[in-house]
């Protein structure tokens, strides 16, 4: 056991601290590996477009829908409305176009999503 041992730091004496990791896997390859089982550009990708994705709703909302329910309503400029209770401002205005935006990206989200997986002819469980 103890032959074993300097064995060992005799090759990490000659070879490097790189001749460790020889013995398994190259860092490379475990790297790859890594990559591929928690599909971690799959995911970067996913962020990316989501983030795309995210300001083209919030711009749909903001610049088509808006317009048109800023006609409808009294006052116009419903996202500024407040509500003053006492001393504290609710700004409910804002809060219904923040949950605006959330139902119109679940829906696109929904959509897009039945789309994709429509072709998939896995089970789910």
């Amino acid at each position: 056991m103890v032959e074993k041992k300097i064995g060992d730091a005799e090759k990490v004496l000659e070879g490097g601290i790189g001749a460790l990791g020889k013995g398994t896997m190259g860092f490379k390859q475990e790297f790859m590996e890594f990559l591929q089982k928690y599909q971690v550009i799959g995911l970067a990708v996913a962020v990316v477009i989501g983030t795309a994705a995210t300001k083209l709703v919030t711009s749909t909302v903001a610049d088509v829908i808006m317009p048109i329910i800023a006609v409808i309503t009294p006052n116009g400029n419903w996202r500024e409305s407040i509500l003053q209770v006492g001393p504290i401002k609710f700004l409910f205005g804002d809060f219904i176009g923040a949950i605006i935006d959330f139902v119109i990206i679940a829906l696109v989200i929904f959509i897009t999503v039945k789309y994709v997986m429509k072709g998939d002819v896995s089970k789910k469980i």
